[in-house]
């Protein structure tokens, strides 16, 4: 019997037909040796995600290194918890990961405004957000991931999924994987991810009168959430990427070369508005634009959940007044829990200011619920390590610094709160991208999901102890901006202009009402408005190679002979593309760590290595290495004979 993901987890079938890998063999995968190791798995994760997302902005998502180091730790010292405490390890990790991408895009942000914030206050805000994210996408955990199965592909999930499967079983996905493993390893070793010896960025950028950005990142990562995600995806997002790079940046760079040169971009005093380059329209202007989009997208996704949500809440109560499963009610524990500790944050940070614990608490929740949900879905669409965390931060922190200002709160003092209340809800938005991609794993495995629920909220927490402590070891680096800074901080630095910008009122709010009525338009035109707003907000270097990716995946449809052969190359794909996505993200991640601890020094790149010519040779070479073992794949063997 060859083991392999059934057929159905890709969809085709209804999510509650769907019959798990394991088919109800056992139901828990944890002891407490699966416990300490996946806690450890979590600190490390935590402290190398929040080193490298301060120093470059990229985070790597753990949900695949985890499941691969986790294949390792269970086969060593637990080998009886088998697949399902693999799958509670990958899960742990994902939790360490997701609570640091997210904390380190704002409480930084309180040193660079001048302020201080205490242990305390950090973990408060942590905690609170990791509670009651979870608890919130708990409530939507059915509709999302069980009535939208394979409409929504959560391709990282599936990728994790086929490594637990593969790890499991060996054989074919295995072999496939392997070969994806060795591709993205090698590829990212020579690229800026580790080593840096050649350029992997295809760049052609207009400076003339038509202002414009075609660029491309070869990365097989991306490339391998291409072919997974599919092509309607894929092109969804690069229609916004078309729209912000080849009709407004040039727009906006047109209009703006007619300013007389003593004018300064609001937010960079030193560039003039007359000859910004791409660069600068995009990051102080069209960004913002991206923002709106998805502040007006993230709205509508909710008014559109509303009815989901009343009625996964009514089942819930439904089920505990008729005692037909008791243990359903824990994440409405989990949720009061969140919602109480994100009230006490609230007092702790605004120094016992009531009023302000209350507006701003009140708030929080209810953008939380919004942006939880909308991260869940979006996940389930192009996974997490692309989600468009900042975007949703962005929104959130505009609403609850304008009504902080309505209540006349804009001193230093009120601004640090403020900043707590958006670590709350951006923690919470992290997590529920991670969360939803787990518990799609366990469905898919055929795990519990309160098992699950249990053991990441712990992970989480740990998490938020391991980041916080981090960003306060290291607060003085932080703080230093000036030309030595040894912290790039790209995230915090937006979000600490972005509220003192409100604060003073000097935001573009021009750009950010376009983009609202932009995502009305497609919202009209009945067009996927998130889809369309992270293509829009995401670098157009992400989302052209994902296209790649997603053509790749028609050719070898195309090629194929027959409807078994298609069916088994493009199974062989996924395998390959979860391969690729697993060592582009460990290599990276080993990679960031060698840099950072100064092991590696990157060289600037000149030459030959560092032109367009080179990274195109080396898209070609991805290309080629990725198509070779699909199209020459002998399929012979029946898949159906399962």
């Amino acid at each position: 019997m060859k083991k392999e993901l059934p057929k159905g987890a890709y969809g085709g079938i209804a999510g509650k037909d769907y019959v798990p890998y394991m088919d109800g063999t056992s139901t828990l995968g944890g002891g407490v040796i699966v416990f300490i190791i996946g806690l450890i798995l979590a600190a490390v994760f935590a402290a190398s995600t929040a080193y490298s997302g301060m120093k470059a902005g990229l985070t790597v998502a753990a949900g695949i290194p985890g499941a691969i180091i986790g294949t390792g730790l269970i086969n060593m010292f637990a080998k009886k918890h088998g697949i399902l405490g693999k799958n509670l390890l990958q899960g742990m990790s994902s939790a360490g990961e997701s609570v640091a991408s997210g904390l380190i895009f704002v409480l930084p942000s309180i040193l660079l405004i001048g302020s201080q914030f205490s242990f305390l206050e950090g973990l408060l805000a942590g905690v609170g957000g990791v509670l009651f994210g979870i608890g919130v996408a708990s409530i939507v955990h059915n509709y999302l991931l069980v009535d939208e199965h394979g409409k929504l592909m959560y391709p990282e999930s599936m990728a994790i999924s086929e490594t637990l499967v593969a790890s499991d079983a060996g054989g074919e996905s295995l072999k496939y994987m392997g070969i994806g493993f060795g591709i993205g390893g090698l590829v990212t070793l020579v690229t800026g991810a580790v080593f840096g010896w050649i350029n992997n960025v295809i760049s052609y950028i207009g400076t003339q009168t038509y202002k414009y950005r075609f660029e491309m990142e070869v990365n097989p990562m991306l490339l391998g959430i291409g072919f997974i995600v599919g092509l309607e995806i894929s092109l969804t997002m690069f229609a916004g990427s078309i729209m912000s790079n080849f009709a407004v940046i040039p727009l906006i760079g047109y209009f703006s070369d007619m300013a007389a040169p003593g004018l300064m971009v609001w937010n960079k005093s030193k560039v003039a508005i007359h000859g910004m380059p791409v660069g600068v329209i995009a990051s102080s202007y069209v960004k913002y634009i991206g923002a709106g989009m998805m502040l007006c997208g993230g709205i509508i996704g909710a008014i559109k959940l509303i009815p989901v949500i009343i009625g996964s809440i009514k089942e819930t109560l439904g089920a505990k007044a008729s005692g037909a499963n008791g243990k359903e009610t824990q994440y409405l524990k989990i949720l009061l829990l969140g919602a109480v500790i994100s009230f006490i944050a609230g007092l702790v940070g605004s120094g016992g200011n009531v009023m302000m614990a209350i507006v701003g608490g009140v708030l929080s929740l209810i953008l939380m619920v919004l942006f939880v949900i909308v991260s869940g879905r979006l996940t389930g669409t192009i996974g997490t390590s692309n989600l468009p965390v900042s975007g949703m931060t962005i929104a959130s922190l505009v609403l609850v610094t304008m009504s902080f200002v309505l209540m006349g709160w804009h001193g230093l003092a009120d601004n640090k709160a403020l900043l707590l209340f958006g670590s709350l809800i951006v923690v919470a938005v992290s997590i529920a991208g991670g969360y939803m991609q787990t518990q799609k794993v366990t469905f898919l495995i055929g795990g519990h999901k309160n098992e699950m629920q249990r053991f990441y909220a712990l992970a989480s927490i740990v998490g938020v102890v391991v980041v916080v402590g981090t960003i306060m070891i290291l607060s003085k680096q932080l703080a230093n901006t000036g030309a030595d800074a040894q912290f790039g901080l790209p995230q915090a630095n937006l979000m600490a202009t972005l509220t003192s910008g409100i604060m003073s009122g000097k935001l573009p709010w021009v750009m950010i009402f376009v983009g609202v009525f932009m995502a009305l338009v497609l919202y009209f035109l009945n067009l996927p408005i998130m889809t369309v707003a992270i293509g829009f907000y995401l670098p157009i270097s992400t989302t052209s190679i994902i296209l790649v990716g997603s053509l790749l995946r028609i050719l070898v449809e195309k090629t194929s002979k027959n409807e078994a052969d298609k069916d088994a190359k493009v199974a062989h794909g996924i395998s390959l593309s979860s391969g690729l996505v697993a060592g582009g993200s460990i290599i990276g991640l080993i990679g960031i760590i060698l840099q950072v601890s100064g092991i590696i020094n990157l060289q600037d790149l000149t030459g030959f290595a560092a032109s367009n010519e080179v990274a195109i040779l080396l898209l070609a070479v991805l290309v080629i290495l990725t198509l070779i073992p699909l199209i020459t794949a002998k399929t012979h063997h029946h898949h159906a004979e399962k």
